[in-house]
């Protein structure tokens, strides 16, 4: 992990240009949080509330594809449909991440009306986007709406009170829970986000005021609305760093757009008064990112390869549903005995791995293979001071233990696509493998191949076009191969070098 800055308050970093617009959070001088969104490419959706129409009802899946205007039809689970006949509480939130949407909002086993008895095809849905489209899927909605404030989550769709774990004074908590129950509408639930904490009771009461009636509005244009699309969109990326991000800790907030400056300064006037002094112009001439070394963190987090201090190294793969993180010691050798060398490279790896994920978004199933260690209290050591450093993560993160052999099995909720997706594409070359067949393969393929053609009348000579590497090789190392198959087809075989040829492919041509 790169150390930005020593010695300085926390920090938000908002940058912006024509192309893309970037946040990054800096605590205790490391990059804690990351967000980037480029114009007309991986524009989040999330929170984003739509009309939609219902497509394709699945009884077999218990889920239906809606179409709300997006490229790919969204998908909807039948425990994010709004049940009248079975009032479950739809939100299964623990409070641990904070997060202001619920991208699995029911517990499947509450689940008792076949979806389709819920909903019908052709019909018309308020829906809220939970998770972006992500690869080949599309999003994932809900028709269980949540609308974030700055201090309190709003779920006009359900009957349930809740205050944010990470805020752990009973007092603080019971408090809280006083305000809410005086103030909450009379529909729908309330979570107390954890900005909450501290903050006074006319604030509390003034933000769950706006969003009731920031529901009533989007019910009402949702009723005035004849065709699919958006009904209301969520805030910027960079409102959204000033709703979700600020807490405590943060001393200032630096802007390098003037117009952005603007913007932002308007809203915080409107929603965040306590903010106003913290709002400051960048117009330093150098890069807001290379001031604070930035960038150099976002192209470490899109290596394969992560270098720790102590000279190991974590290796990090992404597949579509699955993250796999290996550990290797590297150069490092320690200085007492092996067992200690490979405790102290998987503690210092459990800490970079935590950063990791966070920086990169990394989501889904997460395998972290650590080194194998024989005490069973060097294996706590390191799942402790993982579990620890995952709390400064704002989604849900939830860890199943440490096996025998040291891999250690987690899940990280995604609600969008990695910064290695969002950033990077798959390699033309390989198309995505991350590999290529040797230049022995295909050259032993080409030689297969003719052998199963055997003998061809008239053929007096066949030219094989082929990768330049591959040529090479027939005449340096599969030369004798070359004259077996001369003499046992009875003609010559002339491989000739054509440069547009991927190195796996080839062409036989017979004269």
């Amino acid at each position: 992990m790169l150390k930005l800055y020593e010695g300085m308050a926390s920090k938000i970093l908002i940058n912006i240009r024509p192309s893309h617009s970037r946040v990054a959070y800096i605590k205790d001088g490391d990059l804690s949080e990351l967000k980037i969104e480029r114009a007309g490419e991986n524009k989040s959706y999330v929170g984003s509330v739509f009309l939609g129409k219902v497509l394709r009802v699945l009884p077999g899946m218990q889920a239906a594809f809606v179409d709300i205007g997006l490229q790919r039809a969204a998908f909807l689970y039948v425990g994010d449909i709004i049940d009248e006949k079975n009032t479950v509480s739809p939100i299964n939130w623990s409070g641990d991440d904070d997060s202001p949407f619920s991208s699995s909002s029911t517990n499947e086993a509450e689940v008792k009306t076949p979806i389709q008895d819920l909903i019908k095809q052709g019909q018309d849905l308020l829906v809220q986007v939970a998770k972006d489209p992500i690869g080949t899927k599309g999003a994932r909605i809900t028709t269980h709406i949540s609308l974030p404030g700055r201090f309190v989550v709003y779920m006009p769709t359900v009957d349930h009170i809740g205050v944010s774990r990470k805020i752990e004074e009973e007092q603080e908590r019971e408090r809280l829970r006083a305000i809410i129950d005086h103030c909450r509408p009379a529909d729908g639930g309330v979570i107390v986000r954890t900005a909450a904490e501290g903050a006074n009771r006319e604030d509390i009461e003034n933000d769950v005021d706006y969003l009731a009636r920031l529901y009533r509005d989007i019910r009402k244009s949702y009723e005035k609305r004849k065709t699919i699309g958006v009904v209301k969109e969520e805030l910027e990326m960079e409102l959204r760093a000033l709703r979700d991000m600020v807490d405590e800790d943060v001393r200032e907030v630096l802007i390098d757009d003037r117009e952005t400056f603007k913007k932002v300064n308007r809203f915080v006037n409107n929603f965040m008064p306590i903010l106003k002094n913290k709002i400051k112009l960048y117009e330093k001439p150098e890069p807001i990112f290379d001031q604070y070394g930035i960038d150099l963190e976002i192209s470490r987090s899109l290596g394969r390869k992560v270098w720790l201090k102590s000279g190991g190294y974590i290796i990090i793969d992404e597949a579509e549903a699955l993250v796999a993180i290996d550990v290797n010691t590297g150069s490092y050798v320690g200085k007492k005995d092996l067992e200690e060398t490979i405790l102290q490279t998987n503690l210092e790896a459990a800490k970079e791995i935590a950063h990791q994920l966070i920086i990169r978004n990394c989501g889904g199933i997460i395998i972290i293979d650590f080194i194998d260690m024989e005490k069973v209290i060097n294996r706590e050591a390191v799942l402790n001071l993982l579990n620890d450093e995952l709390l400064k993560d704002r989604a849900r993160t939830t860890v199943f233990g440490m096996s025998s052999l040291g891999l250690v099995e987690m899940t990280r909720k995604r609600t969008q696509a990695s910064l290695v997706k969002s950033l990077c594409q798959p390699c033309s070359y390989c198309e995505g493998k991350g590999y290529t067949k040797k230049e022995s393969t295909v050259g032993n393929e080409i030689f297969r191949q003719l052998e199963r053609e055997g003998i061809v009348g008239g053929v007096r000579t066949t030219t094989i076009n082929c990768h330049a590497k591959v040529a090479d090789w027939v005449y340096e190392g599969g030369n004798s191969m070359l004259e077996y198959l001369e003499l046992k087809l009875n003609r010559s075989i002339i491989f000739a070098v054509e440069p547009n040829l991927h190195v796996e492919q080839f062409e036989v041509n017979h004269s």
